[in-house]
This record gives C-alpha cells, structure tokens and sequence, in this order.
C-alpha cells in the first residue's frame, strides 16, 4: 500500500437490500446503506455513495468529534457541526482533527 492509498475496507460488510455503489471514500463497488443515514439533502448523498464500511468509519470519527468538542447530539449547533464535519468526511478533503487533538495511547 502506497502512503497515499485510502484504507483498505475490512471483510466486506453485506447490507439487506443488496445494493452497491461506487463508494466515494474508497473508491471501488461496495454494499451500499440500507437507508438513508443522515436527514436531508446531504443524508440523500451519503446514501447514494457511501458503502457500509465508510459509514462505519465515520461513526468512529463521529464519536470522536463529539468527545473532543464536548457536543450534545441533540443541540442545533452540535448538528451543524457534525453535518460540517460529515460533508468534508464523504466529500472535500478529509475532515481535519479538532484542535488539540490527542490520539488514544495504545498498550
């Protein structure tokens, strides 16, 4: 793997409906979500493009945003941030860390 290779996927994750699409994080056929993850226009997008595998990857980085920011999912302004944070997940440049952001320590 070359140093600029997206991650590649674990075992490949199956969906109910059986559907795939072209995921936008890795780049190659993968099953699809089974609905549409997010409310809204960008919930539609992430629902057409992303693969199972992605979302679970940015559930992960979700959660870390969350910690880090010391959000409240249920406030307006924590969603608006999260949604900010999704769009450059799925589709800019990859969403940067949050300032002072310390990796877990492993053991």
């Amino acid at each position: 793997m070359t140093p600029c290779s997206p991650p590649t996927p674990g075992p490949p994750a199956t969906n109910k409906s059986g559907r795939i699409i072209h995921c936008v994080k890795f780049q190659k056929d993968l099953p699809g979500l089974d609905a549409v993850p997010w409310p809204g226009e960008l919930g539609q997008r992430i629902y057409e493009s992303a693969s199972q595998e992605a979302w679970k990857l940015w559930e992960e980085r979700m959660k870390m945003i969350l910690n880090e920011y010391r959000l409240m999912p249920w406030q307006k302004e924590a969603q608006e941030l999260v949604a900010k944070h999704m769009e450059d997940f799925f589709f800019g440049e990859g969403a940067a860390l949050p300032p002072g952001y310390v990796p877990q320590q492993t053991k």
